[in-house]
């Protein structure tokens, strides 16, 4: 899917004018924010079109945490779960015994104490940086992607558009989120 754009449509007063700016309650964080910056009502503040990956705007999740769902899948930052081609995201699922053998899901450890930034765990919650298979937990079959603008930028208040294509079948939960920066309520779904 594409990530098109982030847009402001709120305002705190009415113009007329086109190129008059008309200053909206949006606000905006993050590396690609200048601190204190305000923004026009419509005005166009974050966009990606996927001529490539942009490594100053995403960021790869790497954990087996599963989330508030338990989904049972290992996120990764591999190339065969996201790549970008032809101007689109693509975010493909793969068996984690393709890599590891199938004896590995009931026997092997899998640790994401790796190195920053590619490979280091990014959330711990339910034993989301280390997994011990064995008959009864086998370790995450599934691999696949989850990215994320968590750095780089954040916003609230405003209008977000995305083109995307998703798929169906089975073991598949495509999602597109705007999660918070902080759990001010709560861990998910509460925040």
């Amino acid at each position: 899917g594409d990530w098109v754009e982030a847009v402001d449509e709120s305002t705190s007063t009415a113009s007329t004018a086109q190129s008059e700016c008309v200053r909206s309650v949006t606000t905006a964080s993050g590396s690609l924010i200048d601190r204190g910056r305000t923004f026009c009502s419509g005005e166009l503040i974050f966009e990606d079109t996927f001529d490539f990956f942009d490594f100053e705007k995403w960021e790869h999740e790497n954990t087996l945490a599963g989330g508030g769902n338990w989904e049972f899948q290992w996120y990764t930052n591999n190339r065969s779960n996201s790549f970008v081609e032809d101007g689109a995201l693509n975010i493909r699922p793969t068996l984690t015994a393709d890599q590891f053998g199938l004896d590995f899901m009931t026997s092997g450890t899998l640790s994401l104490q790796g190195s920053y930034p590619t490979d280091h765990c990014t959330n711990d919650a339910f034993y989301g940086c280390v997994r011990v298979g064995n008959r009864q937990h086998i370790v995450n079959p599934v691999k696949s992607a989850r990215i994320r603008t968590i750095s780089s930028f954040n916003f609230k208040y405003g209008r977000a558009e995305v083109r995307a294509k998703l798929p169906t079948g089975d073991w598949l939960w495509p999602a597109i989120w705007l999660l918070p920066k902080r759990n001010a309520y709560g861990t998910w779904p509460a925040s």
